[in-house]
């Protein structure tokens, strides 16, 4: 991949995409690109944090894991995401492990040079702040729902979230979710169990508040789900 398809990529990338060419012209040069395939690890948690990535292509589970080796997925990332969306100016590790779930083009650069180039660029910087700020929002929605809410109102809730992220209007106005996840990822989204999650979406669907199409694609309708949370 050359430095122009490079810096067309990276353009697409609401961090960038306001730059001008002479404002990308440092980022290009330091930048590299890799295909991952579907299953593998980018990197895992714990290991020292030397890259910044950006998605291209593909999408990307980031999950914890505790020390019975219990997961707890974070987010699934999309192209336009960055991540990690930690360690910046301090020397850090991962986080959390990165692992491909659909076979990805990522574009990265070393955490040092990134850092560098943003003291350069002050608007860049800002716009990181607002990413970063996005991510502190959600996190403390998330804690609130697992706090004020029951097991039933946090699937539904979790639903809710990913037809924004995940979802896709169709012809009768119901969305279809882009991404497919099974019950044991739904259960590691917010702690809870696979047969759990099982039982629940079993009933919504009892309740034609959720569906499934030829695809296996879950389909919500997303107005009956959230009269059923008031």
């Amino acid at each position: 991949m050359h430095t122009g398809t490079i810096q067309r990529l990276l353009q697409k990338v609401p961090l960038f995409k306001d730059l001008t060419d002479d404002e990308m012209e440092p980022i290009i040069d330091l930048a590299k690109h890799r295909m991952y395939r579907h299953g593998t690890h980018i990197f895992m948690q714990g290991d020292p944090l030397t890259n910044v990535y950006f998605i291209h292509q593909g999408k990307i589970k980031i999950y914890k894991t505790d020390f019975h080796g219990r997961e707890q997925i974070v987010n699934v990332l999309q192209p336009g995401d960055m991540f990690p969306h930690q360690g910046f100016f301090r020397q850090d590790d991962y986080p959390a492990h990165a692992e491909v779930l659909e076979d990805a083009i990522l574009i990265y650069i070393p955490i040092e040079s990134f850092e560098n180039f943003l003291v350069n660029h002050p608007e860049i910087c800002i716009k990181l702040f607002r990413v970063l700020g996005d991510i502190i929002v959600d996190l403390q929605a998330r804690l609130e729902e697992k706090i004020l809410h029951n097991t039933y109102e946090q699937i539904i809730m979790l639903l809710l979230r990913l037809s924004k992220g995940y979802g896709k209007e169709t012809n009768g106005g119901m969305i279809r979710l882009t991404t497919q996840f099974t019950n044991r990822e739904l259960a590691n989204m917010i702690g809870s169990s696979r047969e759990t999650v099982s039982r629940t979406l079993t009933q919504l669907k009892k309740q034609n508040l959720i569906a499934s199409d030829k695809t296996g694609a879950v389909v919500l309708d997303t107005d009956a789900l959230e009269d059923e949370l008031f």
